[in-house]
């Protein structure tokens, strides 16, 4: 099925308190590039959920943000008890030693070393990192949703183009062995013309070479054929089940080579009109071929 190269996909759930919102978005890119945006806690997991992306996506310029809270009852500073009771055992010893200037300060004890310490925030996140990596699976099976919806009509768009150009090239099939005939009388009745005006024989072996020559010089029959591959493959690539951006590229190409070199090889206004439409066709093609996958 035919994807497009843009588009978003997002997720967002809470698991143990910890709230996560994961966005994915795609530009067009001729390969596969990928850009994090992670808090401080996943700079580590930048590896991994790439290669979630890589999955599902092969072209694109794809960019991956997670932001996400932590509720204040889990980062709030722990109180080491063991720690604190040392410290007022101690205190206690000498107060006991009859000293009366000694005041037991509950703020100033806080500050001790060793008596408040950070909460283990890296483990609580580590604990949720399987949740997110589903919920970086959730984001990417949107965007590539939005992509295949884009697919679609990006799809029938490069379809269109394609019966354009197999309606032109018809009318030039049907007209290029006409413009071979219609050279063959125009030159025979001007050398007749002139011969009659100067009393001499025509030279019917002469003015048959001159027809040849002009017949090989502009049969564009072996184009035609080329182009009629070139548009049939198209469309097998089309509907090809693998991402089919980069062949479909090289097919316009070939396309646009074919349809100039029977432009440069007709010498007929009817043909000459056809080969416009159709490279103004490839042309629309070539640029909606720049954003399939």
């Amino acid at each position: 099925m035919l994807r497009s190269m843009t588009g978003f996909g997002s997720a967002a759930g809470q698991v143990d308190g910890i709230e996560y919102v994961v966005e994915v978005r795609s530009v067009n890119n001729r390969y596969f590039k990928a850009s994090m945006k992670l808090p401080e806690f996943w700079s580590k997991a930048d590896v991994e959920i790439e290669q979630v992306l890589r999955r599902q996506l092969t072209r694109g310029s794809v960019t991956a943000s997670v932001r996400m809270r932590i509720p204040e009852d889990k980062t709030a500073w722990r109180v080491n008890r063991t720690a604190l009771a040392s410290y007022l055992e101690q205190l206690r010893a000498l107060e006991s030693c009859g000293d009366a200037s000694l005041r037991i300060d509950l703020a100033g004890i806080m500050q001790l070393p060793g008596v408040c310490e950070p909460p283990p925030l890296e483990e609580v996140v580590e604990a949720t990192r399987g949740a997110l990596m589903k919920l970086v699976e959730q984001a990417v099976d949107a965007l590539v949703a939005m992509r295949q919806r884009e697919g679609a009509l990006l799809r029938a768009d490069l379809l269109a183009n394609v019966a354009v150009v197999e309606e032109q090239l018809a009318v030039v099939a049907k007209r290029s062995p006409n413009v071979v005939r219609e050279y063959h009388a125009r030159l025979t009745a001007r050398v007749a013309e002139l011969m009659n005006a100067g009393s001499l024989p025509l030279d019917t072996e002469q003015l048959t070479r001159e027809v040849a020559v002009f017949a090989e010089r502009c049969d564009v029959a072996e184009e035609i054929t080329r182009l009629t591959a070139h548009t049939a493959g198209f469309r097998e690539a089309v509907d090809s089940p693998e991402p089919a951006g980069r062949k479909l590229d090289f097919i316009a190409q070939e396309m646009l080579r074919e349809a100039n070199t029977i432009g440069s090889k007709s010498n007929d206004a009817d043909i000459a009109r056809a080969v416009v439409e159709i490279k103004t066709a490839i042309d629309r093609i070539k640029e909606q071929a720049a954003n399939a996958e």
